[in-house]
């Protein structure tokens, strides 16, 4: 039986008819050129692209931040309208407003924010919160990436999200709405209803659709909650998320990590610097050594499990299926005359799939044992012991995941399932440093089977991992990083300077 749904899949896609990720790939590549090569380079030419898309002069230091960009090769000059998009709204208060904003809410009970300041003659920054001493490394990566720039920099007042879910909500009100604070634990509740209740009917759509599978066209859109309505039972943190203290007002913080609908402004996560989560050569092998399936361990993270619905989030639907749990039914691509159909099978080639939990937990008792039962637990597995599959696994847990650059880094293809927005996200493409899979997952036994066990879906794979391996090392670095804070913190100074008035 899998002989035979290998054959089939071989003969589906030969050099005639091409697989859709073969197609979706080539576009993405003429796209990201295009973007590669439209960069500004001249100081003039990137104050003018500043101007055209935000229609508002650079910050002051602009200059040299364009020039430090330049010195260090930075391959993106022109690509941060996540910055602009998400600093834009609170250009309608004054910059005294701002820091009056930041000043209430970090005084207000449980808000769970750090109060950080960084002190541009030194170069370092410090943060405080009313009861927490351990600030999970946010002044590390600052002192870590601009620690080279004494003098250089303004002196900047920073609130950062302590947790891992994003948190913050513009509201919609104007006027005098707009200097109100509202915090609500949404711990263990479901959230989809006040995460969207910003969007508009108009721009809900049918998802798109090649030969009846979900293959992902478009990262933003495909993350846009407002167009995916059915999102609502696809992820642990729209069903019960572990922790969610949600503030709804018009107050500047930052997170590594935020939904579609939310005005949280993002940064690099600390764990992209921190030991655990770094690239060791020699850890891996090569290409041709690895073996032909798709690996993922981790924990029970993304909701908090109190009843039933702990099948919907994420992490478990995706180990439920790659399991082949639950009686479910696959599809699969295949040619019939001359046209390609999609036929559903009960068949998933195990073999293709090394898949598994190796903790449970964040569940109340009874939903941990059910889970416990339910799934195939593994034993503690090794860190590094993706680097043996040619592809690997990555989804949201409670917030970001951590391990995304170690595998991007590596000899591994990543297959990425995200719903979380994140400040590289305008650099790393799809199709052409990685693959995006959908929330319904329904393409990836599909996707799996062409990328190992087809001659053009292996080299395919084999392209677009050594792709996003060596464009981590162009602009993925730790000084990319350095030049996107570099430039973040030149929007934030303005945002915040006191002599500044409202747009």
């Amino acid at each position: 039986m899998i002989h035979q749904a290998q054959n089939a899949a071989i003969q589906t896609f030969g050099d005639a008819q091409p697989h859709p990720a073969e197609i979706l790939a080539g576009r993405a590549m003429e796209k990201f050129k295009t973007m590669a090569r439209n960069q500004s380079d001249t100081y003039e030419a990137a104050v003018a692209e500043y101007k055209r898309r935000y229609h508002i002069d650079p910050p002051p230091g602009f200059k040299d931040w364009f020039q430090f960009a330049r010195h260090h090769e930075s391959p993106i000059i022109d690509e941060f309208d996540m910055i602009s998009s998400s600093i834009s709204p609170f250009l309608k208060l004054s910059g005294q407003d701002v820091a009056e904003a930041m000043n209430q809410l970090y005084k207000t009970s449980r808000s769970e924010v750090w109060f950080c300041e960084f002190v541009g003659r030194t170069s370092e920054m410090k943060c405080k919160h009313p009861h927490r001493s351990y600030d999970r490394h946010y002044s590390l990566l600052f002192n870590r990436l601009l620690h080279n720039l004494p003098g250089v920099l303004p002196n900047v007042k920073l609130l950062i999200n302590h947790f891992d879910e994003p948190r913050m909500m513009i509201p919609l009100a104007k006027g005098d709405g707009e200097k109100h604070l509202t915090l609500t634990n949404m711990a263990q509740q479901p959230t989809w209803d006040i995460l969207t209740k910003s969007c508009s009917a108009t721009k809900v759509r049918t998802n798109e659709r090649i030969h009846g599978l979900p293959f992902v066209q478009d990262h933003l859109v495909n993350s846009d909650l407002c167009k995916h309505p059915e999102y609502k039972h696809l992820q642990g943190a729209f069903v019960s998320p572990q922790t969610f203290p949600l503030i709804e007002g018009l107050v500047p913080v930052l997170s590594t990590g935020a939904y579609s609908t939310m005005g949280d402004i993002l940064f690099p996560s600390p764990a992209y610097i921190e030991k655990e989560f770094q690239y060791d050569s020699s850890r891996d092998m090569l290409w041709s050594k690895k073996k032909d399936n798709l690996y993922w361990r981790g924990s029970t993270t993304g909701g908090h499990a109190h009843d039933g619905r702990w099948r919907d989030f994420q992490r478990q639907r995706f180990v439920g299926m790659t399991q082949n749990l639950g009686h479910q039914k696959h599809s699969y691509m295949r040619k019939e005359d001359d046209s390609i159909t999609t036929v559903e099978s009960g068949l998933l080639n195990g073999r293709l799939f090394d898949v598994g939990f190796t903790r449970i937990f964040q569940c109340d008792k009874k939903f941990c044992r059910d889970q416990s039962t339910y799934f195939d637990v593994k034993s503690w597995a090794d860190k590094d012991k993706a680097f043996g599959s040619k592809l690997a696994f990555d989804l949201d847990g409670n917030g970001i995941s951590g391990r995304y650059y170690k595998l991007l880094s590596s000899n591994c293809l990543p297959l990425k399932q995200t719903l979380l927005r994140e400040w590289h996200d305008e650099r790393l493409m799809p199709w052409v440093h990685y693959i995006p899979v959908s929330q319904s997952l329904k393409e990836l036994p599909e996707l799996v089977t062409y990328l190992t066990t087809t001659e053009r879906g292996q080299r395919l794979a084999a392209d677009i991992a050594n792709r996003g391996k060596e464009w981590m090392g162009k602009a993925i670095r730790e000084v990319d990083m350095t030049v996107y804070l570099y430039r973040l913190l030149l929007e934030l100074a303005r945002l915040q300077d006191p002599e500044r008035e409202a747009f």
